[in-house]
């Protein structure tokens, strides 16, 4: 280990400046939307099966929801342009701009060159939790996503029901893809319901177990046409582990909701010329 410079403490004494400060993004009208989904109905309802994916569509200008059913479940997500699959969500962008977690307000962004929101979210109910003792708080963007190649490299397993493959399935299934076309449309995931943060000493990333139950729901205003997946991971509440067949694992339910957002218009793409070069 090397030896601390005389003005180490001093060093690290140096305040921190937020990188991407949001104070400009465009403001969420949050208490209209909710007004909206107060009077929004349930009009298809698709189920995630333990350890297995599912896919859904949804217009821009309407309702989402996840839905915990049965037991403490923990689920990833992926988001795509319904009509350009090259557009997705962008993790972690959306981290940069929001945080680690994202809870009532927070948008989810897509990738370059678009770089717009695609959803938000306009109720949580896990928004109580917090920041708990330990780091944690519930709906990261901060994890990827259980594979087989992790599973692989960790441990030696072969194992087929991680998230990555569950979505890759649900993805070609959805679109007609092959499995080799399909898999690299499959993104870094916002991980609904999951309880993560990052350990103080070491800082890797954790996870415990979340504290999700039935009932609990995470809402979002989809803000262009979208296809999504969403993966009921192996992991079941993540308390221990999420690559395997142990952990009691539960459905998931998402609900797509009437209604659209009156005189809805989706968000333009991203300005910036790029006639000057990338």
């Amino acid at each position: 280990m090397t030896t601390p410079p005389e003005d180490a403490n001093a060093r690290r004494a140096i305040k921190p400046v937020i990188c991407y400060p949001n104070t400009t993004l465009p403001e969420v009208p949050i208490d209209e939307w909710v007004q909206a989904l107060d009077g929004a109905e349930v009009i298809e309802t698709v189920i995630a099966a333990p350890r297995e994916a599912a896919s859904f569509t949804v217009k821009a200008g309407q309702f989402f929801r996840i839905r915990s059913v049965d037991g403490p479940q923990v689920g990833d997500l992926n988001l795509w342009n319904l009509h350009d699959l090259t557009e997705r969500f962008y993790s972690g962008k959306t981290r940069a701009l929001h945080g680690t977690h994202v809870t009532t307000g927070d948008r989810l962004w897509s990738s370059f060159p678009a770089l717009r929101p695609i959803a938000t979210v306009v109720q949580d109910s896990l928004d109580w939790y917090g920041i708990d003792d330990f780091g944690g708080s519930v709906h990261d963007v901060i994890g990827t996503r259980c594979d087989p190649y992790t599973a692989n490299l960790l441990s030696g397993d072969q194992y087929h029901n991680c998230c990555h493959s569950n979505l890759t399935r649900a993805l070609a299934d959805h679109t007609g893809l092959s499995l080799k076309d399909a898999e690299p449309l499959v993104h870094d995931v916002l991980n609904v319901f999951m309880c993560t943060g990052f350990t103080r000493d070491t800082g890797q990333y954790f996870m415990k177990a979340s504290p999700v139950r039935p009932g609990d729901t995470l809402t979002f205003l989809a803000e262009i046409d979208l296809l999504g997946a969403i993966s009921a991971c192996p992991g079941g509440d993540c308390s221990s582990e999420h690559s395997s067949d142990a952990a009691a694992c539960y459905p998931l339910a998402i609900d797509i909701l009437s209604g659209t957002i009156e005189n809805w218009k989706e968000p333009p793409v991203n300005s910036y010329d790029r006639s000057h070069g990338r």
